[in-house]
């Protein structure tokens, strides 16, 4: 897993509320154990019509969504099923935090397992970012997770993460990594008993 200390970017605007796990990633792809590749399955049915090809005026099929790493998306975003194609075809796709008013826990743990975050704004700052870009699609926000603060134009909000999911993100490890991490420790016990 890649380290995640902070990032600045662009930001994707997808103002849809109850953007549930199969609207993420259809069923159809979860045959795959692989990430490679999930990322072209984002969104599939609202990215590409039934014959394949792109439907131009679906927000990441647009040029400007290129190399963009910040999804602002709805309310109650990852609903539905738990499955871990999810954040698999959003960081595929260069995705490496989404913005919401709430997530669903499953795709949470998910989310942060696999080195997405998930930033938890209030409805002031949400409607404030949906603005702002609305206005500015070029306008960049700054992610500090070491302080737990979103930044941009005109001001900044905190966010909360656990300690735990905290620290696996900025050293670029997931629970097992975390785990290996204390090898000589875990040795050093077994050599004593």
């Amino acid at each position: 897993m890649a380290q995640f200390t902070s990032l600045t970017s662009r930001v994707v605007a997808l103002p849809v509320n109850d953007i549930d796990t199969d609207q993420i990633i259809p069923a159809r792809f979860l045959k795959a154990t692989d990430k490679s590749g999930m990322g072209d399955n984002l969104f599939a049915d609202w990215r590409y019509h039934s014959d394949g090809s792109p439907k131009p005026d679906f927000v990441l099929n647009q040029p400007k969504a290129a190399g963009r790493q910040i999804l602002l998306a709805g309310d109650n975003f990852g609903c539905g099923s738990s499955r871990e194609h999810a954040p698999w075809a959003l960081t595929g796709f260069g995705f490496q935090a989404v913005i919401s008013t709430s997530f669903a826990d499953i795709f949470r743990s998910n989310a942060l397992k696999n080195g997405l975050l998930p930033i938890v704004v209030d409805e002031s700052t949400h409607q404030r970012l949906f603005a702002m870009v609305g206005e500015n699609p070029g306008v960049e926000l700054t992610l500090d997770l070491a302080t737990q603060t979103l930044s941009f134009p005109g001001g900044s909000v905190s966010f909360s993460i656990d300690p735990f999911n905290k620290t696996c993100l900025l050293n670029g490890v997931d629970e097992l990594g975390y785990i290996l991490s204390f090898e000589k420790e875990i040795a050093a016990f077994e050599a004593r008993r």
